[in-house]
């Protein structure tokens, strides 16, 4: 892993932007992309940016399950709020949380996955080091599934909803298998609560009691903090 540390959350967001122009660059075609807070300031500097996705295709880590495309809180109404509706994709895939047939969504996005292998692959972590939703627990050598949210990401997610009792207790997620065929990954987090996850992603044992330590396992990952998210970094 090659790890930047910066003062703030905007240095970092314009260093991952310059990951995102070097890839295009070198021709990549497939982003895999990812939501919430962290990578806000990142899309933010793309909308007002002359990168040029027109020729590029997205492909989301995950979606909630339950939640329509027009939900405020899905993925999908998130993705085209900060960066789909002013930067637009040549193609935008994402699970299809209302799909409630599980094992015919799985199939569907593993085979989206297949045809679209990911250039560059965007993720956060949570603060149980989950990447994508995969929960502590999960196996390693899965594909697309159908996930149950652990108890403290419901607790996360819950600012954005009126209460705990309205987050989705289940979510679509690419597996971790998945996000490791990507060619290339780049992980931003930020903040204090962060770093814990990150130092075991970071310098832990590679254990899928914190699934982001199977990225250890992929030769080409760009991990890119601030100094709160890196805090307990020995190094």
């Amino acid at each position: 892993m090659n790890v930047f540390v910066f003062d703030t959350i905007q240095e970092a967001s314009q260093k991952a932007f310059e990951v995102f122009q070097e890839a295009l660059a070198n021709d990549a075609k497939v982003f895999g992309l990812a939501t919430g807070s962290t990578p806000e300031a990142l899309y933010e500097i793309m909308v007002n940016s002359d990168i040029d996705f027109t020729d590029s295709i997205s492909v989301n880590l995950d979606e909630y399950y339950g939640l329509a495309g027009d939900h405020a809180q899905s993925y999908n109404y998130f993705m085209n709020e900060h960066l789909f509706n002013k930067k637009p994709f040549k193609a935008n895939y994402l699970p299809d949380g209302t799909n409630t047939d599980s094992d015919a969504e799985v199939e569907r996005y593993n085979k989206i996955l297949a045809a679209n292998p990911v250039d560059l692959q965007l993720l956060g972590i949570g603060g149980n080091g989950h990447i994508g939703f995969n929960e502590p627990g999960t196996d390693f050598n899965g594909h697309t599934q159908l996930v149950d949210l652990a108890p403290s990401t419901i607790e996360a997610n819950k600012r954005f909803f009126a209460s705990a009792e309205d987050v989705p207790s289940k979510a679509y997620s690419m597996g971790i298998a998945s996000i490791l065929e990507s060619k290339q990954i780049l992980l931003l987090a930020f903040g204090e609560g962060k770093a814990e996850a990150v130092k075991g992603m970071v310098e832990g044992p590679v254990t899928n009691e914190l699934p982001a330590s199977a990225l250890q396992n992929h030769d080409n990952v760009t991990v890119i903090v601030d100094k709160a998210a890196a805090s307990l970094l020995s190094k």
